[in-house]
């Protein structure tokens, strides 16, 4: 049994896990009917997100990363750096808590938050519905920019368009050299690639070029921007990145 993934085109194709999967039923076709039937619900909410964004003249940032990479840490930078060029908006997506909410309020962005747990049955990731649920609690139309938060997954956020722009992912060095080779999905679907927290570099048994390798073998083209979201090191290109987005739309 493998994870299936869904193209632009309409089409649909199984990414064979390894090992032994015999305990699982053969589901064939059905469940192939299934999942492009979930699919096609996401991307006409999508479309409708889209087009929502559209009206209001917002570019739209999915931001993904794992669990703990730096993310929030991250936004909080990137609010205080272009609060006063940029009117940004967040919508934080979380399983439980309103903790990264929390954090992010008063920093002169306007935030909504969306927990999986309430309504999505937990999910481990936003798909299009979640966010529509949450774009009433903000004001789209005095915005610039969006900037959707993820849940922390390598995963699933990816197979899912929630009607932005460009995506985003932010990846820790702490993680190791391997992880687009584990998680090509991720990384093969991102347009830029934030590797964050350089600052341990000098502390770590870590080899930057051989992530980089791992990271052309399945994305040649991603923009690679290296930082450190806790220091304030390197933020002025991802600072740059989100204006010549905003810009070209």
């Amino acid at each position: 049994m493998g994870r299936f993934h869904h193209h632009c085109d309409g089409s649909v194709h199984e990414h064979r896990d390894l090992g032994d999967h015999t305990g699982y039923p053969e589901t064939g076709s059905e469940r192939v009917m299934v999942l492009e039937s979930i699919l096609a619900e996401n991307d006409r909410v999508a479309a409708m997100n889209r087009a929502d964004f559209a009206r209001a003249g917002v570019t739209t940032v999915n931001l993904m990363s794992s669990p703990g990479a730096g993310k929030t840490t991250l936004l909080k930078r990137t609010i205080s750096s272009l609060a006063s060029t940029l009117r940004l908006g967040v919508l934080e997506g979380d399983i439980a808590t309103s903790l990264d909410a929390d954090e992010l309020d008063g920093l002169g962005a306007s935030i909504a938050l969306v927990n999986t747990s309430a309504g999505f049955g937990g999910e481990c990731h936003l798909d299009a519905t979640m966010v529509r649920s949450g774009l009433g609690r903000l004001p789209l139309e005095q915005l610039d920019m969006l900037v959707i938060e993820n849940v922390g997954n390598l995963v699933c956020p990816a197979e899912f368009d929630v009607g932005e722009h460009a995506r985003a992912m932010v990846y820790a060095v702490t993680e190791g050299e391997d992880k687009p080779l584990k998680y090509p999905v991720m990384f093969h679907v991102c347009d830029v690639v934030v590797v964050n927290k350089i600052d341990l570099l000098a502390y770590l048994d870590f080899d930057l070029d051989l992530f980089v390798a791992n990271l052309r073998a399945v994305n040649p083209t991603a923009r690679l921007i290296e930082l450190s979201a806790g220091t304030g090191e390197g933020m002025g290109e991802w600072c740059d990145w989100l204006l010549e987005t905003c810009a070209s739309r």
